[in-house]
């Protein structure tokens, strides 16, 4: 019994949320260095509640775990999509104007969720999946989160030059041979796709894309090159000891999504405060 405890329960949730963090914390790096933007992070944008709410859909008409991930990402990007149009005036993007259109969207997004959940009889789930909880991992969600995931990060830290370049404005990345639009698009699609596999599976896990890059361009600084995998390992490390404190000093009754907002919640506001001083 203990070995199938460790096997099957607490090995699959360690990686789920090594991964996890992995691909929130890289994706984080990527939406603030192409919104130049130091809130700029999944859940903040409201990536991740779309990606829950995709999975959400997909678990209700009963669709297999790979149409579950599909529909996830699918609900992902058009989140997104619909956030950088909302947040873009006259052209450009300021940081009031996107934290209104995340936030925006997170309460829509929020709505639907407690809709579905009125109307399921799967209510313990889906609360547990409004707050990110990793209980109920199982192996065959490590198995097609794991190399999608690595894969992403692996096309990030391809793109880490042209990443450093667009840090001096979309004009000066221009005229080093870089095609703005189309790195945007690739590296926003990657950036939601590793976010949505995982929200699909976990729920929605917040903070961790914002306090991570921060962190470790303290250490580091901002070289992409290395501030790309840096993130990814940090994060993935942050994540597991997170959930590890959750599960060992609070008996598992707090989902480490709400771990993860109480570290995150101070830090927004100190960046905040940061940002109105310059």
């Amino acid at each position: 019994m203990d070995e199938r405890i460790i096997v099957d329960i607490r090995i699959p949730r360690v990686l789920m949320a090594f991964i996890t963090g992995v691909a929130l914390s890289a994706a984080g790096v990527v939406m603030q260095a192409i919104f130049r933007n130091p809130m700029a992070e999944p859940f903040i944008l409201g990536i991740s509640a779309g990606a829950s709410v995709g999975a959400l859909i997909g678990i209700i008409i009963a669709l297999n775990v790979y149409a579950i991930s599909i529909s996830a990402f699918l609900t992902s990007m058009l989140v997104i999509l619909i956030v950088y149009n909302l947040a873009k005036v006259k052209g450009s993007i300021t940081t009031e104007s996107l934290l209104l259109a995340g936030i925006a969207m997170n309460f829509f997004l929020y709505a639907v969720e407690w809709m579905i959940l009125i109307q399921s009889n799967r209510a313990h789930m889906i609360l547990s999946w409004l707050v990110g909880y990793l209980g109920g991992v199982k192996w065959i969600d490590v198995k097609i989160s794991v190399v999608p995931v690595l894969a992403g990060v692996m096309v990030i830290w391809i793109f880490s030059r042209d990443l450093n370049a667009m840090l001096f404005g979309e004009e000066t990345a221009h005229y080093l041979g870089i095609d703005v639009k189309a790195v945007r698009k690739i590296l926003l699609a990657v950036a939601s796709l590793i976010t949505a596999i995982c929200s699909s599976f976990v729920g929605v896990i917040g903070f961790v894309g914002l306090m991570i890059p921060h962190m470790v361009r303290m250490l580091i600084g901002a070289d992409h090159r290395v501030l790309v995998p840096a993130s990814a390992i940090f994060g993935g490390i942050f994540l597991m000891w997170t959930d590890t404190f959750a599960r060992t000093f609070m008996n598992d009754s707090v989902p480490v999504g709400i771990i993860t907002m109480l570290c995150g919640a101070p830090f927004f506001i100190y960046l905040l405060r940061a940002k109105q001083k310059i």
